[in-house]
Parts: structure tokens; sequence; C-alpha cells
């Protein structure tokens, strides 16, 4: 990337910075154009102070000691008006960067929980934390000197428009300084561009991996295998550390050289400024003021240098941003909504993964259950009912409505699922259930526990439904997990209930109890319930039965026990496996 396409590619970054909260930004850029004003005004102010207060003082050997003080009154008042400027600009300047990377972190979040299953697959948790916290403060890196970057043109332009004011060959001094900068940030940026957005990609790694050893610290402990974790965490974090040494020795050369330029600036105006002061062209008052405009001009140079550093990185850290941002949902919502209580779910000929011209119907208030060996696409049916995976060819309906003309909220509240490895969040019962949702009150928590066999032991915990469960269920066992996972879908009163081996972790006879109590309710939601034990499979109306991805047989329990010998086989080895 050159220098020209990084600078343009910022410059669209600071003016989308500048839509998104332009409030703050003018206050920032108020702040900052007020200190350009009172600088510009006290180079001048301190110029007429030492010709004409100071110098004749010296030239007479008295001092008078009020023309001293009303010379030093102004000068602070100036200088008190500037505290008020840097404070404003300061102050807009932080507020326009939290508010930046407050508003894009909650979009990602919001965009996360939009995409599907299917994105997230591809796209590992480390990854999309590295989104979500070192991107977005690379992205929202230059909002801190951007207002005083913007003031500061302003005040170079006025710089050296004074400076050609005072004398033309001082003003001459002041434009070579910029030549100086341009071409060295041209050098740097081509230089540091491509090693910001490999240490931008390599962080996501870095914490990727780091977030699988928290998640798997278990299984690397009971295998023995903390010392090869150790080193895989160990080589990224080096290649990290390589690649952030190499941006520091980049920058190590950059900086001292931005910095230097309006010293070696100011030099010249003294050096230069005297031999016009010999010839007579120029008085002490000019020079005095000449030095001190220069001497301003080293601030704005440094802010503009840190903003056209900031940039290669702020660049990186956008594009991984804005490609989060940009993902497309291959799930895409309706705005029909459903009439009714209570609604069927029916597969029309879906074709998905491996599955082929899928079709069955589940009638309201009826239990379907799915039986097949591992691999028959069981699960994928179940996401394809929940609308978590799109469906490559045929019908999806739900209350005779296309699912894919149907809003978000009213899926979500015709149709609840329950995996088979449950999230509980780290909060109460109570909030676990609820999930805030409106009209889900202390009762209806209760009685949704009920159906789903989970009110005794939430009765036995410290607090009851206040009792916070930890980080992902900590303070449960699987069993719990499952079970309060089945109550958080209930409560929320579903027409379609969809379980997939969610209750896998529970005892066989608690999970006939379950299925029996959720058959029991009045008015309880259809099911399409993912099964492996024979007592759950016994009390659905109806079995799909399943292999190699298509559809074998439908009918009752009891007859497929007696018409497909496949069936039986399949029951006979879950029945060993759990010794009946």
């Amino acid at each position: 990337m050159t220098a020209r396409e990084l600078i343009a590619r910022g410059a669209r970054l600071c003016g989308r910075m500048i839509r998104s909260e332009p409030r703050l930004f003018l206050v920032s850029l108020g702040g900052a154009g007020l200190v350009v004003l009172l600088s510009i005004g006290s180079a001048f102010a301190i110029g007429a102070v030492v010709a004409d207060v100071v110098a004749p003082m010296l030239d007479r050997g008295r001092v008078d000691a009020g023309l001293l003080a009303a010379a030093a009154a102004a000068l602070l008042g100036l200088s008190a008006l500037k505290v008020v400027g840097i404070f404003s600009r300061r102050l807009g300047a932080v507020y326009l960067q939290q508010s930046l990377q407050a508003g894009q972190r909650k979009a990602i979040v919001r965009k996360y929980l939009d995409l599907p299953p299917a994105w997230h697959r591809d796209n590992p948790t480390g990854a999309l934390l590295s989104n979500a916290s070192s991107d977005v403060d690379a992205a929202a890196s230059p909002a801190g000197s951007l207002a005083y970057a913007v003031a500061t043109v302003f005040l170079l332009a006025g710089a050296l428009i004074a400076l050609f004011a005072v004398d033309w060959t001082l003003g001459l001094v002041g434009v070579v300084v910029f030549p100086g900068l341009l071409t060295v940030f041209a050098v740097y940026s081509r230089r540091v561009a491509p090693r910001y957005r490999t240490a931008q990609s390599l962080r996501a790694r870095v914490t990727a991996l780091a977030h699988e050893s928290f998640d798997g610290a278990l299984t690397v402990k009971v295998m023995g295998r903390a010392d090869h974790q150790t080193r895989r965490f160990a080589d990224q974090v080096g290649e990290l550390r390589q690649s952030l040494v190499s941006i520091g020795r980049t920058r190590a050369w950059h900086d001292p050289v931005i910095d230097a330029l309006p010293q070696v600036g100011t030099i010249a105006v003294l050096v230069v400024g005297a031999w016009r002061c010999e010839q007579g062209s120029l008085g002490l008052s000019d020079l005095t003021s000449a030095a001190f405009l220069f001497a301003l001009m080293d601030m704005p140079i440094r802010a503009i240098g840190w903003l056209l550093g900031a940039l290669p990185r702020a660049v990186a850290g956008a594009e991984r941003v804005d490609r989060v941002l940009a993902a497309a949902d291959d799930l895409p919502h309706g705005t029909a909504s459903l009439g009714g209580d209570r609604a069927e779910l029916r597969l029309r000929q879906v074709n998905v993964r491996n599955l082929r011209d899928v079709s069955f119907r589940v009638a309201p208030g009826r239990v379907v259950a799915l039986v097949g060996p591992t691999g028959c696409g069981k699960s994928t049916i179940a996401a394809v009912a929940a609308r978590l995976l799109p469906p490559e060819s045929g019908m999806v309906q739900v209350g005779g409505v296309d699912a894919r003309e149907l809003t978000a909220r009213a899926y979500a509240a015709a149709v609840a699922y329950v995996p088979q490895v449950p999230f509980v969040f780290a909060d109460s019962v109570r909030g676990n259930v609820a999930l805030g949702r409106p009209g889900i009150d202390d009762d209806a928590v209760w009685r949704a526990l009920a159906v789903a066999r989970a009110d005794d032991f939430v009765r036995l915990l410290p607090q009851g439904l206040d009792t916070a469960l930890g980080e992902r269920g900590a303070a449960l066992s699987g069993g719990q997990r499952q079970r309060l996972a089945l109550a958080r879908a209930l409560a929320g009163e579903p027409s379609l209930l969809v379980l997939d081996d969610a209750t896998s972790a529970v005892d066989p006879v608690v999970e006939a109890d379950v299925v029996a109590g959720l058959r029991a309710a009045a008015g309880g939601p259809a099911m399409l319930v993912v099964a492996t034990r024979r007592p759950t499979i016994a009390l659905a109306d109806e079995v799909v039965y399943l292999d190699r991805g298509e559809v074998v047989a439908t009918g009752a329990h009891h007859e497929l026990m007696r018409d497909v010998a496949g069936y039986r086989k399949l029951l006979a080895a879950y029945d060993r496996r759990v010794g009946v």
C-alpha cells in the first residue's frame, strides 16, 4: 500500500469518525481552534512585550512595575483562555474516541448475534474477541488527535502566513519543513503498514489460542499436555512479539525525525533571522515573533505526525472491523407474523448437507422423535427446524408460513431450541430462565422449572432463584444444566419445542418423566425430539427413522419395531449401551 493510498483510506476513516460523532468532534475542534488563535496571538503579544516593554526597560535601566504587571496580566489572561481551549479539546477527544469504540463494539456484538452459526464456525471465538477489542482500539486510535490535527492545519497555515508577513525568507524556511514531513511519512507508511496488518492478524491468533487454552484447560491438564500447549502459545506470542518489535524499530527512527524537524526549522529561523537583522531588514520584535511562531509549529507538526503515525494501525484495524460488519447473513428474515397460539412444523423436500428430500410434519401438541445412527443427520434436521441452518433446497413451514417470510421475533416466539450442550450464563437461576423477556415473572419461571423437573434442585440451592450459577453454570451438574436450559425454552411458551438430544445427561427415568410432563402440560407445545433412549422414543406419537441422510420410515414406535429391521437393530444397540 502506497502512502497516497494509506492517506486516502485514513482520510475516509477519519471522515467516518466525524460523521459518527459530529458534536463531540466539534467540541474538540472548537477547543483546538481556540488554542490555535491564542497561540498565534501569543506570539505577537510576546514579541510586543519584549520589544516595547522589556527592551526599553533594559535600555533605561529602570523597571516600570505597573507596565510590567499589565503585560504579565495580558499574557496570563491569554494563557488562562488557552487552558480552557486545551481542556475542551482533550475532553472532546476522549469522549469522541470512547464513543466511537463503544459504538463499534456494540455494532460488532449485534452483528455477531445476527450472523448464523455457519459463519461462527468459520471464525474462531478468539478472533471474534480480537475484532471487538484490539481491532476496535486500533480503528479508533486516530480520534484522540484528529481534532487537534485538523485545527493545527489552520495553525500551520496561519503561522506560515504570519512568517511571510514578518519576512519572506523566514516564510520559506517554514515551507521547507512540510515536504520533509511528507517524505518521512511516505517512507514510514510503506514500511510499517503491512507490518501493522500482520500484527493485528497475529493478535487475533494469539487471542484465539488463549481462549482455546482456557476452555480446554481441564483436557490439557488431564492429558498431561500443559508443556505442549504452553509451547504452542509461546510460539504464537513470540511471532507476535517479533512483529511488534519490527514496528517499534520502524517507529524508533520515525518519531525522532518528526520531533527533530521543528527544532531544525527553529534553528534555521534564528540563523536566517539574525542575518536579516544584520542587514537591517528585520527588527528584534519581528525576530522574536518569528522564532516564537516557529516554536509554535513544533506541537502542530508533532500532532500531524501522531495522526499520520496512527493511520497504518487504524486502517489495518478498520479493515478487520469492516469485514465483520459487512458479513452477509444467509438466513434473512421476512416481515410476516404468526396468528394463533399453536402452530405445526412441516419440512417439504428439504436438502441440506448430507440430507436428501426430507419431508415430515409435527402437528400441534404432538411429539415426533428423530431416530437414527450417528451421522445420519438428526442434529442437522433440528438445526434446520430451529432456523440455525438454511436448507439448500426445499421449504420449512411454521403454521403454514414459509420460515423465510417470518420476522426474527415471530420465529423466536414460536420455536424454541435446546441443544445437547446447553449454555448457562454467569447469572442467577432467574436470569438464566427469564433472560430479561417481558411477561416472565417468578411464577412463570417456577412453572417452567417444574415442567422441566428442575424445581426440586433449584429449591435446594442456597438462594433459590437468586443463586448465582458461575461461568457456564459451573455450580451445576450436566443434567441440571440441561434441565435449566429446557426450562428457559419453556418459559417463553413456544408453539414448537426442538430438543437436540437435550436430556442426554439426565437419568433415563428423569428423561422419560420430563417428556411425559411436557406431553401432559395443558396446551403443551409440539415437540421435535432427537432421541437415543427407548423410554423417550416410546413416548413419541411418531418416529422418523433416518439412515444415511434419508428418511427410511415413519410411524409409531411399535410399528417400526415390527416392520423395520434396521430400526430394531439400532434400538437394541441403544439398550445395550444403557445396560437394559
